[in-house]
This record gives C-alpha cells, sequence and structure tokens, in this order.
C-alpha cells in the first residue's frame, strides 16, 4: 500500500501560489509518504522544516485545491478483490453532485466521477468505482446502486478491469 498525493491538473484552482518549499514538499511525497510510523516527521528530515510544518502545508494545499487528497493507494487483488468494475452510469445531469454524494458514501464504493458525455457512441456521465471477490459480487453491488439511483438510472453498463496498471498522476520534477 502507497500513500500519495495527487496533484490538480489546474493551478488555476490553487487559493496560493506555491513557494519553493511547497514544491519541495510536492516533490517529497508525490511518490508516497514514507511507510514509517511518524511518515510526517521524516519528510520533515528531509526537507529541513518541522513536521507541524509539514502538516500545515500539506492542509493549506488541500484547502486551496492545490493538491486533491492524502489518501491510502491499497491493491485490491493483495486484499481479496478480484474483480473490478468502473460502472457508468447515465444520469440527469442536474442531479450528478446530488447523486455522486450519494453513491461516494457506500463502502463499496471506491471513488466517483462526473464526466462529459460522448454522444451519440457514450452516454454515460456518471462513474463509480465498484470492487468485489468476484464478478457476480460487483454485479450485486451495482444492482444496489441501480436500486439507490432508482429513475435517475436512465442506462448503465460495468466496464472491468483486464489488467492493473500503475495509478499516477501530474508529477514535478526534483
Amino acid at each position: 500500500m502507497s500513500t500519495a498525493t495527487a496533484l490538480r491538473e489546474s493551478k488555476a484552482d490553487a487559493a496560493y501560489p506555491p513557494d519553493a518549499t511547497d514544491r519541495r514538499l510536492i516533490v517529497a511525497t508525490q511518490e508516497g509518504l514514507p511507510r514509517v510510523s511518524r511518515p510526517y516527521h521524516a519528510v520533515a528530515e528531509k526537507l529541513g522544516i518541522s513536521a507541524d510544518e509539514v502538516m500545515a502545508r500539506l492542509q493549506r494545499m488541500l484547502d486551496g485545491g492545490m493538491i486533491r487528497r492524502i489518501g491510502a493507494v491499497p491493491n485490491h487483488y493483495a486484499l481479496g478483490y478480484g474483480a473490478n468494475g468502473m460502472s457508468v452510469w447515465d444520469v440527469p445531469d442536474a442531479r450528478v453532485r446530488e447523486l455522486g454524494k450519494k453513491i461516494g458514501e457506500l463502502d463499496f464504493v471506491s471513488h466517483c466521477y462526473h464526466r462529459p458525455r460522448h454522444l451519440p457512441d457514450w452516454p454515460y456521465n456518471f462513474f463509480a468505482m465498484v470492487h468485489g471477490r468476484d464478478r457476480a459480487e460487483v454485479e450485486a453491488k451495482v444492482a444496489q446502486i441501480a436500486a439507490l439511483l432508482g429513475d435517475a438510472d436512465r442506462g448503465h453498463t460495468v466496464l472491468y478491469s483486464t489488467r492493473i496498471l500503475k495509478k499516477s498522476g501530474l508529477r514535478l520534477g526534483g
């Protein structure tokens, strides 16, 4: 399991411009936090600043939108989840935010997104990643989502992972 910070694709959302220390902090954490009992202290030592400053700067970058999240990225296969399905849904555009909050709270949905449609070939505008021990478990969970969406579900399908891909976002050079 690794922990990573994900950079926003656009700095336009940032509340303040990053300074040299922010950039060094991003570079030091973009591949993940150290897997030690006190990761922020280890980063602080590497950068020559306090752990409190590391945490305050990361929080400020989260609050300002410069980074999206700090979180664990589990290997689902190692945890026994052999089926990973991206469920894609056609829901009313005006309800995507409301429905996203509802579906995103489900413990079996690891993440969900609002994405543009590409008509006429791709009518789906809402994506929710579902993990299960097998495809039957994923299908049962997708059925739960469909029940929660009710009439807002105007069509859906599930796209299954066929191999593990390395997940990474934008990376800054050191």
